[in-house]
């Protein structure tokens, strides 16, 4: 978007290109903190935390926040970086099954004599598409005295009336949780933010390893991100499109028979199966000039192989078309519809 573009072009004139060092040595800037402060009332939060990406986001919280006293119930579907996070946590881990609010349950029900109970979440999962039931997830985190940390990467600048995320989608007020997210997927900038109380930004200012260590986003990169939020904000339109895009290809590739397991969101799979039909299906979909990656193993189950599309607000009705189009030749071409 030119406004995103500009305002990043202009920070490199006013700033330099580069931070030279940490936030805690002498990275930090006011531009910086004027992000956070966005973020936070765009979250509806006391307070946010900017991080250089999501993945460093994860390896961060989650370890400063618990160690082996504690214990950590995790989606089984949650992204890498909650997983590694936890793997660094030295906490006791326990998995429960995909979006199931009773298996939750149960496993808080048998876990007693920890320090503190954390529940991790991704709000939308980025390979199925699909949504959490935070609802559940909060009144079950309410009864038994758990934290939630909730990763809204995919769910900011997506769900909720104006795009503010999973927090908004559901209508939840409560501000006693912690949600991560990043400028770098809807946003379209670079980096990740926690946000919650200012209690918990000051503990990990101080605690967060991969906060600490590592130089500063340069500020062309943080004022990109101020004008993506802005823009969401000032433009609903972007959100109406995206969701009409959404539910026209959604219903087109149902309608041809594909299956798009539980997709409720711009992130939507095409069920394939085998690693070979479905990197052959890729490889059509490109001779085509439609670019849709396969997902294999170990990224996915085995025999759940997919291809991955993203729809945005930016796509054409006419392009749309064209991408069904295609996939209903290579679908037949590979007997998969």
């Amino acid at each position: 978007h030119p406004a995103i573009k500009d305002a990043s072009i202009e920070a490199i004139r006013e700033f330099g290109n580069s931070t030279a060092a940490s936030r805690l040595i002498s990275g930090n800037m006011a531009i910086h903190e004027r992000l956070e402060k966005i973020t936070a009332e765009f979250k509806g939060t006391e307070d946010a935390l900017v991080f250089n990406c999501g993945y460093m986001a994860n390896i961060g919280v989650i370890p400063a926040l618990t160690d082996e006293r504690d214990a950590i119930f995790s989606d089984e579907f949650n992204h890498a970086s909650i997983i590694d996070g936890c793997r660094l946590s030295r906490a006791k881990v326990f998995i429960y099954n995909h979006c199931n609010s009773e298996h939750l349950k149960s496993l808080l029900s048998q876990a007693s004599g920890y320090r503190r109970r954390i529940i991790i979440t991704d709000s939308v999962f980025s390979m199925d598409g699909d949504i959490a039931p935070l609802p559940d997830i909060i009144k079950i985190a309410k009864e038994y005295n758990a934290m939630v940390i909730v990763d809204d990467a995919h769910a900011t600048g997506v769900l909720g009336k104006k795009g503010r995320g999973s927090f908004e989608y559901f209508g939840i007020t409560d501000k006693n949780h912690i949600r991560m997210g990043t400028y770098s997927k809807a946003i379209g900038s670079f980096g990740a933010y926690i946000s919650g109380s200012k209690e918990v930004k000051d503990y990990l200012i101080n605690k967060a390893r991969s906060f600490i260590y590592t130089t500063a986003l340069p500020p062309s990169v943080i004022a990109a991100s101020i004008a993506a939020i802005k823009l969401l904000n000032n433009d609903r339109g972007i959100l109406e499109r995206l969701n009409e895009n959404t539910r026209l290809f959604r219903e087109g590739l149902r309608g041809l028979g594909f299956n798009t397991l539980n997709s409720a969101t711009p992130i939507i799979p095409i069920l394939i199966g085998t690693v070979e039909d479905t990197v052959s299906f890729s490889e059509r979909l490109f001779e085509g000039g439609i670019f849709a990656v396969p997902i294999r193993p170990p990224t996915v189950p085995e025999g759940k192989c997919r291809i991955r599309t993203t729809i945005t607000a930016v796509h054409s009705k006419s392009e749309i078309e064209l991408c069904l189009k295609a996939f209903e030749k290579v679908g037949k071409g590979l007997k998969i519809i």
